[in-house]
């Protein structure tokens, strides 16, 4: 064990992932089911988490076994302080989570209802939208050292588009979890090492329904990989090498809320130790499917111990 940025013991055996991304607080209201429009629905619970597809991500993959750098931004204000806080708690290098002056921390609204436990979040302008190429270039010797690097879509497309360069010209697995949905150029999509959309992401990507045909055309448009989660379906990864389905365990859910951050984020630390992406994938589907059996984005997320011992 070695020290390393801001006190944080590293372990150089572990695998170092890089995750760029949005940092969140939500704001979580858990109703007997999700509303209508224009309907307004009493006696529900609230609480607040620590969220944000970045910072999730970079929970669960430190809490995988990863040693993890978090790229992101926060506003000067108290929802940022705890949330650079909580992540340095959780042992991730925030070296490169910077506040940016002008704008708030991000925060999400979030619905939870049903007994299935689905949800809607709606996200506010933020310091997210901030970060920017310059400060994934400030990272660059630390993405060419990872084993991993991975983003979303909860920051800008030149910040995305960035990002992806970098592993690229390290040499280093690039994967991308295409949340919030958009359209993506074929010149980010050739990069990319895997791909992670739902059911509902890969559709709007490509138009397709079928999620086999979707990621099918995802792979024509350029991924190398891609793996669509598919909610307690497990998850379906379409490789040269043809399809796979992977299941996932029977579980009763209680939030879904950063389900797939789970995902994507183990699927990476499986890529990263070297692992094959089947193998990669069921560690993902067994770590998501504990996920959603407890409240909160990030406190939710398993960790290694638990995943292999399920």
């Amino acid at each position: 064990m070695t020290e390393g940025v801001k006190g944080v013991m590293t372990n150089p055996s572990k695998p170092h992932v890089v995750i760029v991304g949005s940092s969140n607080t939500d704001l979580v209201l858990v109703c007997e089911r999700l509303p209508k429009p224009g309907e307004t629905l009493l006696g529900g619970h609230f609480e607040r988490f620590a969220g944000g597809k970045g910072a999730n991500q970079s929970v669960a993959a430190v809490r995988a076994g990863a040693r993890v750098t978090f790229v992101g931004a926060h506003g000067p204000d108290d929802f940022g302080e705890r949330a650079k806080a909580g992540l340095a708690k959780e042992g991730i290098d925030t070296r490169y989570f910077k506040a940016k002056t002008g704008s708030p921390s991000g925060i999400a609204l979030i619905l939870v209802g049903g007994q299935t436990r689905q949800n809607m979040i709606a996200v506010a302008k933020s310091a997210n939208e901030k970060l920017a190429p310059a400060d994934v270039a400030r990272a660059r010797a630390t993405i060419g050292r990872s084993a991993a690097v991975v983003a979303q879509l909860e920051i800008t497309p030149a910040t995305v588009q960035a990002v992806a360069t970098e592993a690229a010209k390290a040499g280093v697995p690039f994967i991308l979890n295409p949340a919030p949905a958009r359209k993506l150029p074929r010149s980010l999509l050739k990069i990319v090492h895997a791909l992670t959309p739902n059911e509902h992401e890969a559709a709007l990507l490509t138009g397709l329904h079928d999620p086999v045909k979707a990621a099918k055309k995802l792979r024509q448009m350029g991924c190398g990989h891609v793996v669509v989660t598919l909610g307690a379906k497990g998850a379906l990864l379409v490789t040269a090498d043809g399809v796979t389905r992977v299941k996932a365990p029977k579980v009763k859910p209680v939030d879904t809320v950063g389900a797939g951050d789970c995902f994507t984020a183990w699927l990476a630390v499986g890529i990263a130790s070297g692992l094959t992406l089947p193998d990669a994938a069921k560690r993902a589907v067994r770590a998501a499917s504990i996920s959603v059996t407890r409240p909160g984005a990030q406190s939710g997320m398993p960790y290694l111990r638990e995943v292999v011992r399920l």
